[in-house]
């Protein structure tokens, strides 16, 4: 098989082709790395790489196959995994220089669930200094670029895991956000991307168990990939409050038949708040949810609401607080290598009292229950991921920004809400540049989620157009 399909094909099918014996893991990686030597001048989307280990571990894969032992379903599929999740005995860099020498001594819960699920981790992705803004690019790593155009950005904060599913490196990628940080570089580059329920994958990496809203994800060219991926992830960490009870999301046999979806619901949501797409976006996704109607596969019927015309007033309070929180040590020892925007956002977070911060939080309560609401109603709500196309790499996308508060906007009154999210790829615009459609879900009902996103996988077949890289 040659390097190209196989850097297309879906983890599925690796594990399974791996398993049979008719490729093996280190046949599967050394590709891997090949293409991943090729792409980084042009992408820079690694952070850290592990290339040696992943070798050393596809070795391992290799044997475990020669004798027969049990496989797990990722058996010897390449990954990466974003710079602000720990692996065992990698740097841990969050794409600061205030993180240069941290190496951690356990793996985050996901990481582990991964490695024993098969996967092997190859890179470790970039992103922008703390996470802290939407597009990828930090002090200590420089610009990620769009596999779809080097001029845009891959969308961020786990920009570098999606250039790299975008290009063929790794089927699955594993992201975070705590506004929008792995559905916006899903429809930049392409791919899906979910944001699940809060608390059905872990992150007990996170300062804040109790009043949480960052979260952790994949993202994946394969529908199938994407549910099998947060199917491994999920599931109850003793040390992350909001898992406690809950169990893994089961993973459905794959199966080639259009999922019916004919007793659906589906509220469609063309504008966000105060705010309202372009016109690329608005034909792109339109088409895609109309297209569920017209071919009778759900009932579609147009929402019109104010509970989301203020959210980014209160989101910037909690988003900024949290880093006036955490960041200031930091920028006592690393101020001068650090990027002005977060010092920025600090500041910010500073002048807001207590007072201000328990405001905030009961406005976004109050937008859980109205959000609730809306979703006895609909079984499904539906609109844009972003605003607008994939930024220019210079466009800037602080999380505090103007910027970001009118092209994110559909993302981060859910990362306030814990609802789950996926982002779905609709098309590409006449510059061929991604739009991806979001459709949010009740809570622990990924599985809908994922059957709308199969049907459009399907109807609509995205996975077979490649970037030019």
């Amino acid at each position: 098989m040659d390097d190209e399909t196989l850097a297309y094909l879906p983890a599925r099918e690796i594990a399974q082709l791996i398993a049979n014996g008719d490729l093996s893991a280190v046949e599967v990686m050394d590709a891997t790395i090949r293409r991943a030597e090729r792409l980084q001048p042009a992408l820079n989307f690694i952070a850290v790489e592990r290339y040696e280990k992943a070798r050393e571990e596809s070795r391992a894969a290799a044997s475990l196959v020669a004798a027969r032992q049990p496989l797990g379903p990722l058996h010897g599929v390449p990954i990466t995994i974003k710079d602000n999740i720990a692996t065992q005995g990698d740097l841990l860099t969050n794409g600061s220089h205030a993180f240069e020498n941290v190496v951690p001594v356990a793996s985050a819960t996901l990481a582990a669930r991964l490695k024993a699920a098969g996967a092997i981790v190859f890179a470790k992705t970039t992103l922008p200094e703390l996470a802290h803004k939407m597009l990828t690019d930090s002090p200590r790593y420089g610009i990620t670029r769009n596999p779809w155009s080097l001029t845009h950005t891959p969308g961020g904060s786990s920009g570098g895991a999606s250039a790299a599913v975008a290009a063929g490196l790794g089927p699955i990628a594993i992201g975070t956000e705590g506004g929008g940080s792995i559905r916006c570089p899903a429809s930049c580059a392409g791919l899906l991307g979910i944001k699940a329920t809060l608390g059905r994958i872990p992150g007990e990496f996170f300062p804040e168990g109790f009043a949480n809203f960052a979260f952790c994800g994949p993202l994946a060219r394969d529908v199938s990939d994407l549910t099998l991926a947060v199917s491994v992830m999920s599931g109850e960490e003793p040390r992350d409050p909001h898992t406690l009870g809950i169990g893994p999301m089961a993973t459905p046999p794959f199966s080639t038949a259009v999922p019916d979806l004919r007793s659906m619901r589906i509220g469609w949501m063309p504008t966000f708040g105060r705010y309202q797409p372009d016109a690329a976006v608005a034909a792109l996704t339109e088409a895609s949810v109309r297209g569920l109607q017209t071919d009778g596969a759900a009932s579609v019927e147009e929402v019109r609401t104010h509970i989301f015309d203020d959210v980014f007033d209160y989101y910037v309070v909690i988003a900024t607080a949290s880093r006036a929180s955490g960041v200031p040590p930091l920028l006592e020892r690393f101020g001068n290598r650090m990027s002005d925007s977060i010092k920025d956002m600090v500041r910010q977070g500073s002048t807001y009292s207590a007072v201000q911060w328990q405001q905030a939080s009961d406005r976004r309560t109050a937008l859980f229950r109205d959000v609730q609401a809306l979703l006895q109603q609909y079984d499904v709500l539906a609109m844009p991921t972003l605003m607008a196309p994939p930024k220019l790499v210079d466009a800037g996308g602080v999380m505090n920004s103007a910027m970001y508060a009118q092209w994110c906007a559909p993302l981060y009154a859910f990362n306030l809400t814990g609802h789950p999210a996926l982002s779905v790829p609709a098309g590409w615009t006449s510059d061929g540049l991604p739009v991806g459609i979001q459709f949010v879900g009740r809570w622990y009902d990924e599985p809908r989620l994922l059957q709308i996103a199969r049907w459009l996988e399907l109807s609509r077949p995205w996975a077979q157009r490649r970037p030019k890289v």
